[in-house]
């Protein structure tokens, strides 16, 4: 039997192994290596085992691990205090994953209706929104492929169209507890709300007592050249979720709430591993290394450089759009030939993402090089020239 066949089949995978990443690159088991525009699905902010992570889980590895969430530990509390100042929000909740944060957000805000808005519990998602894969995150999202998938769903969610603030309005009733969206829905193919809608909605929310939710599992930490891609607006949530970047590769996730929410009680919420020092550690070192203001502005400079480059390509082309923010971009091919250039590129030691048929996706290390930048493009273009 070959190794892999004891995996449990979730989505197809090429027949490559990886075994060691180094900044921007990985290599195979064969030692050949692959420029990684994927990094993790926005995870690796750093790259790949970069020095500042190793050097925190060695250290914390010969303290302790884990103890159990009952009690403090160092880590948790210095990375909590860390959030909460960056963010301006006062009160965070450790987890493993961004669906389990996400999770989390979508029971505070219940918690908080049953408290404060007369057991309201009904939350306003959008259209192709991506939230998680808990059944209740599933629910919340808006991806067609899930719309039949796992029944019965979670009750309790509407799913509006995006940047349609009317349509958000006509949907709040008696039972609407929050609005609950990505700023970027980054699984749809980098479809960015719009800073007037962001401003209309959190106006709205407002006005009618509702609390704001933003998933900035895939926008958060640096992605977007601010710490939180909500400070390109100024529109600060009542509840933010974390994830991907915050751990730089390792599992962690944060639940991140105003004091004035955070309403759980003893019972309410936990996890055996919330917050385990190990992890903590590293949320830590990755959080400091990202939020210095001239590593935000090297994301910014070289987003703009990456959207610029993608642009003439386009024009030079006859392709699409280019949109995103930082370093969270995307390009419209024209056609629904999204996969075969994934195909293409992986042989020739690219990896890019293809999150619609007929779109590409970019998600580099925040550390990315113009060098790297400039390899990735000149592998695509020849690509994109042997397709259009």
């Amino acid at each position: 039997m070959h190794a892999t066949d004891s995996l449990m089949f979730i989505t197809s995978r090429p027949e490559v192994t990886f075994v060691r990443g180094e900044g921007s690159w990985l290599f195979d088991a064969e030692g050949r290596r692959y420029l990684d525009f994927i990094q993790g699905w926005a995870v690796n902010c750093l790259g790949h085992s970069p020095r500042v992570i190793v050097d925190a889980l060695a250290a914390q590895a010969a303290k302790v691990l884990n103890v159990s969430p009952a009690y403090y530990n160092e880590p948790m509390r210095k990375l909590a205090a860390r959030l909460a100042e960056l963010s301006g929000m006062e009160k965070v909740f450790f987890t493993n994953s961004g669906a389990e944060a996400s999770e989390g957000a979508i029971k505070l805000a219940r918690k908080w209706g049953s408290l404060k808005r007369n057991g309201a519990y009904e939350i306003l998602t959008f259209e192709n929104a991506f939230h998680g894969r808990t059944l209740a995150t599933m629910s919340a999202s808006g991806k067609p492929q899930w719309d039949h998938l796992y029944e019965p769903k979670i009750p309790g969610f509407r799913k509006l169209p995006v940047n349609e603030i009317e349509a958000v309005r006509a949907a709040i009733g008696p039972r609407t507890v929050a609005v609950m969206l990505e700023p970027i829905q980054g699984e749809s193919g980098v479809v960015p709300f719009t800073p007037e809608f962001m401003k209309e909605v959190r106006k709205l929310t407002t006005e009618a007592g509702l609390l704001l939710i933003l998933d900035e599992i895939q926008t958060g930490i640096g992605r977007t050249g601010k710490m939180f891609c909500w400070q390109h607006t100024g529109v600060q949530p009542e509840i933010m979720t974390l994830a991907k970047g915050l751990g730089g590769g390792v599992p962690l996730g944060a639940l991140v709430a105003k004091e004035s929410v955070a309403c759980f009680e003893p019972g309410d919420q936990g996890g055996t591993c919330n917050g385990n020092p190990l992890m903590t550690a590293v949320g830590l070192a990755v959080v400091n290394e990202v939020s210095r203001p001239a590593f935000l502005e090297q994301v910014e400079d070289n987003g703009g450089y990456l959207m610029e480059r993608l642009r003439a390509m386009s024009a030079a082309l006859g392709l699409g759009e280019v949109r995103g923010q930082g370093l969270l971009v995307a390009l419209e091919l024209g056609k629904p030939f999204g996969s075969k250039v994934v195909d293409e590129a992986l042989k020739r030691g690219l990896l890019v993402n293809s999150p619609r048929p007929g779109s590409l996706r970019f998600m580099p290390a925040l550390n990315v090089t113009r060098p790297e930048i400039d390899a990735m493009l000149s592998t695509l273009e020849t690509i994109l020239k042997e397709e259009t």
